[in-house]
C-alpha cells in the first residue's frame, strides 16, 4: 500500500480457523455477559464493595479517616479527644472488618462457582478432544498396517487406541493419592 504498511493478517486469518476461533470467542463473551446479566443485585453490592475494598483509594481513605482519629485521641490537634482510650476505633475496625470479609466471601463464592463451571467445560473439552484423538490413532494405526508401514505395529499405538473412562483415571488418581498418605505415615 503507497503511504503505509499493509496490515499483517491475525493468527486466525492465516490459519483457517476464523470461523472456529470468532464462533469460540462469542460464545465465551456471550457466557460472561449471561452471567453478569444473572447476578442478584446483593452480588453487584458485595462485588463493588470488594471491588473499592481492593483499591488504593480505600487504603488512603482509612488512612486520612483513621489517621486523624488516631491523631484526635492522641490529643495531638486542637480538638478534644473524641475517646483517648481507643476503644471507639477499635470497635469500628472490628465492624468494619467483619462486613467486609463477608462482602469478600460473598464475592469469593461466587467466583468459585464460576470456576466451578469453567473448570467442568474444560473437562468436557478435554475429554472430548482425548476420545477425537483416540479415534484418529485407530485410524491411523489401520491406514499404516494396510499400507504396510512398520510404526504402525508398536505395541503402545494399541493402548494408545484404549478409550480410558474418567472414573477410572479419577479412581487410579484416588488410590494413588492414599498410597502416598498410607506410605508416608
Amino acid at each position: 500500500m503507497p503511504g503505509g504498511n499493509p496490515k499483517e493478517p491475525s493468527f486466525a486469518e492465516t490459519s483457517g480457523t476464523a470461523g472456529v476461533l470468532e464462533r469460540n470467542v462469542e460464545a465465551i463473551l456471550s457466557h460472561r455477559e449471561q452471567f453478569e446479566r444473572a447476578r442478584t443485585r446483593q452480588d453487584r453490592i458485595a462485588d463493588s464493595i470488594t471491588r473499592f475494598a481492593g483499591s488504593m483509594a480505600f487504603v488512603y481513605i482509612h488512612v486520612a479517616v483513621f489517621g486523624t482519629w488516631i491523631l484526635l485521641d492522641l490529643g495531638w490537634l486542637p480538638v478534644a479527644p473524641l475517646d483517648p482510650t481507643f476503644v471507639s476505633i477499635a470497635l469500628a475496625a472490628s465492624i468494619e472488618a467483619i462486613f467486609l470479609s463477608t462482602f469478600v466471601l460473598i464475592s469469593q463464592n461466587r467466583m468459585a462457582a464460576l470456576d466451578d463451571k469453567r473448570a467442568d467445560l474444560a473437562l468436557q473439552v478435554s475429554l472430548l478432544a482425548e476420545h477425537e484423538i483416540t479415534r484418529l490413532v485407530e485410524i491411523v494405526t489401520e491406514i499404516g498396517k494396510k499400507m504396510n508401514i512398520d510404526a504402525s505395529h508398536d505395541p503402545e499405538l494399541s493402548e494408545l487406541s484404549q478409550t480410558i473412562a474418567p472414573e477410572k483415571v479419577l479412581d487410579t488418581m484416588e488410590q494413588t493419592e492414599r498410597d502416598r498418605v498410607a506410605a508416608s505415615h
